[in-house]
């Protein structure tokens, strides 16, 4: 039995230069920190990201409070209790919010002591962090993820005039996660080399994530570069392409349509069913096995829609739609909106609600992609989690940026741990 001892917070900064919550908790087997990602692009539903909003620091975005919350309020409820108990001790810091979203206490703040436990209690029980959050998922199957490198960036990651988010590239046919890194990386300079000939030396500076933002002006010119650089790379037929849409930012709400050029002055209206056909044409031109958010988070007929009409084609990702919250996937599952699952474990907050919801998915038949978020850390976490979790897909930006490839990094150590055992790839891709 290890119990906590001392529970700490700080506020840090993340990647994008924002305040972030860093948690350290102590048992008698040493001290565990986490750290809090934090998104750009965030759905409506997401658990509640306490900030200070004080003008005078960091914009308003400083998380003191969280920090404070995390010292003055949860660091007491939970000291002396044991570490192995991550259930209950979620419900415990969900209970003492006593809010919906974690309004009161902040999700970041509730996260960054989850995080921590779990960490304590893998130490606790003598293993690796995945392997103990297989053992809280109840997952008999570890499996290195095929990761998505989100190469060119748009959206809101960009500016540029591109409307949607992230086009990935995804090894699928590599043999291990060693070697699909390798591959990622080659494919990821070859499309550096295009970009910079047809655009110039702006077009290859990096976005948040590490991914390019090339100034594309139409919505089919990035497909063909991808498949120009996999082709260059030497890994014709050895990739697919991954798309996040993040339609949610170019939806407008009264006339329930969508604006391609939201970044723009002139407007470039498109209705759900004019983008369900293009997504349509996409996926029949293009090697594309997944898209998320195609649309608006609460364009609830659109989403089912689009997700029949690419059965067994590409899978349909439930970001902003579903948020890693089982009450949102339940409705989606019901309403046949998607058949995938976009992980986030800031969304929800907890490390237990996590698990919990990709257990539900996995039982549904769903997929579940691991994500980071825009505003990373150099916390390796989601790398554990995918493996745990079993589910085999993870995006987590380029091949470039140390706090993405920290986690990329992690990956290629536990694949060197599980040695001969260490299995590779979404099956369904391989």
């Amino acid at each position: 039995m290890a119990t906590i001892t001392k529970v700490f917070a700080r506020e840090i900064i993340d990647s994008r230069g924002n305040p972030t919550v860093e948690v350290e908790l102590t048992t008698k087997n040493g001290t565990f920190r986490s750290a809090v990602p934090s998104g750009a692009s965030t759905g409506a539903y997401e658990a509640c990201e306490l900030r200070d909003g004080d003008k005078s620091r960091y914009l308003g975005k400083g998380v003191e409070q969280a920090v404070k919350n995390v010292i003055e309020v949860i660091g007491p409820a939970i000291i002396g209790k044991d570490v192995s108990d991550q259930a209950g001790l979620d419900k415990l810091m969900i209970d003492l919010d006593a809010t919906s979203n974690k309004a009161k206490l902040g999700a970041n703040a509730i996260l960054g002591v989850s995080m921590a436990i779990s960490k304590a209690a893998a130490v606790a029980a003598g293993l690796p962090l995945y392997q103990y959050i297989a053992k809280l998922a109840g997952n008999t199957e570890l499996r290195l993820p095929t990761p998505c490198f989100n190469v060119i960036n748009g959206g809101k990651h960009a500016g540029n005039a591109l409307p949607f988010q992230e086009f990935m590239v995804a090894p699928i046919k590599a043999t291990s996660f060693k070697e699909s890194i390798r591959m990622g990386c080659e494919v990821y300079h070859n499309l550096k080399t295009i970009l910079k000939k047809k655009y110039g030396q702006d077009a290859v500076n990096v976005g948040d994530e590490g991914g390019f933002a090339p100034p594309v002006q139409d919505i089919n010119e990035p497909l063909p570069l991808l498949k120009e650089a996999i082709e260059a790379a030497g890994y014709t037929g050895k990739f697919a392409i991954c798309m996040d849409c993040a339609a949610s930012e170019m939806y407008v709400e009264k006339s329930k349509d969508y604006d391609l050029t939201f970044k723009n002055d002139t407007p470039t209206p498109v209705s759900s069913a004019e983008l369900v056909k293009t997504y349509e044409r996409w996926v029949a031109e293009n090697p594309i096995v997944s898209i998320e958010d195609p649309f608006d988070q609460d364009d609830w007929e659109a989403w089912t829609a689009l997700t029949a009409a690419l059965k067994g084609k590409a899978q349909v990702v439930g970001d902003d739609l579903t948020v890693t919250n089982t009450a949102r996937i339940k409705t989606a599952i019901e309403k046949k909106s998607c058949n995938s699952l976009l992980l986030k474990i800031n969304q929800i907050g907890s490390i237990t609600e996590a698990i919990e919801s990709a257990k539900l998915c996995q039982q549904n038949g769903w997929s579940v992609m691991v994500s980071h978020r825009s505003g990373e850390t150099e916390d390796t976490y989601i790398a554990d989690l995918v493996v745990g979790l079993g589910c085999a897909q993870i995006k987590t930006g380029a091949p470039c940026r140390g706090e993405r490839t920290a986690k990329l990094n992690q990956l290629i150590r536990i694949e060197g741990e599980l040695g001969e055992a260490a299995k590779y790839g979404y099956p369904a891709w391989l």
